[in-house]
């Protein structure tokens, strides 16, 4: 244990000692004993300031599209993986499902961008089939959020295939047999035995991801912002990285990262208790 201890007392818990510069303002010279002490003045900033709230609102929305349309596709994904009988067939389709996820954001934008260019396959293929205009794609606010999720879909919904088809595996097959035996058709085998048996874990991962509610994910967003979509296109991640490491401002993006972790364990810990009231597990 002492090698993942040793990782979380560094690199975890060391340095929420700096989260207390988000209660100062805080000066590179002065360091952390000496800077001035401004109590709840960059908390105050995050609910007056237009831009913050308009990055807030992005966050949240961008969130709960990739919950409503992201986070199911991989229980679709597992429950018809399990229907397939051939075993050689359902690992080949699984390899290539889960593949995408050990690509870098870097590799998957890279692609997208190819593909969805003006001059790119994609709007080569609608002119020529349907005889339309070339669609800006990359430069239109209204395609960002839906392009972010569909990216967020095609990479990593076969990796959360896989921990579904796990706790599929120790499904009594004698339930099968006995829903067989009293007319049960697969739909209803689906309905009354698999999807039952994967409950508590669609439960404890969607509380999970309810915690990293406010982190849709730093990386795919700057790649994927530019000047014509950032209104609609900025979350919280990219917003503390510009006013944080940029413009140097150091106490405001901080205290950003604090309110994220704050509203992430409040909803984690609603969750849970919610979940325990309807019978489920939870995650404690």
């Amino acid at each position: 244990m002492l090698p993942g201890l040793i990782y979380f007392i560094v690199y975890r818990y060391v340095p929420m000692l700096g989260n207390i510069i988000a209660f100062q303002d805080f000066n590179v010279f002065k360091g952390f004993l000496h800077s001035d002490w401004v109590g709840f003045k960059h908390f105050q900033k995050i609910f007056e300031d237009p831009e913050v709230l308009q990055v807030l609102w992005n966050t949240i929305l961008l969130s709960f599209l990739q919950i409503v349309f992201a986070f199911p596709i991989s229980i679709i994904l597992a429950l018809m993986l399990n229907e397939v009988r051939n075993e050689g067939f359902k690992r080949v389709v699984q390899s290539i499902v889960y593949l995408p996820h050990f690509l870098s954001w870097v590799v998957v934008v890279g692609l997208v961008t190819v593909l969805l260019k003006s001059d790119g396959i994609v709007n080569q293929f609608l002119q020529q089939a349907f005889g339309m205009e070339s669609i800006p794609f990359m430069q239109s606010p209204g395609w960002f959020m839906p392009l972010i999720v569909l990216e967020v879909i095609w990479k990593e919904s076969g990796w959360g295939t896989i921990i579904f088809l796990a706790a599929l595996s120790g499904v009594n097959p004698d339930l099968y047999e006995a829903a067989v035996v009293d007319g049960a058709n697969r739909w209803r085998q689906i309905w009354h035995i698999t999807l039952p048996a994967i409950r508590s874990t669609i439960v404890i991962l969607l509380i999970l991801r309810l915690g990293s509610v406010l982190d849709v994910g730093f990386e795919q967003i700057f790649l994927m912002l530019n000047p014509f979509n950032k209104e609609v296109g900025e979350v919280l991640d990219t917003f503390v990285y510009f006013k944080g490491v940029q413009q140097s401002d150091f106490s405001f993006a901080t205290a950003v990262g604090l309110f994220k972790s704050l509203v992430g364990l409040i909803l984690v810990v609603g969750a849970n208790r919610l979940a325990k009231r309807f019978g489920e597990q939870g995650i404690y």
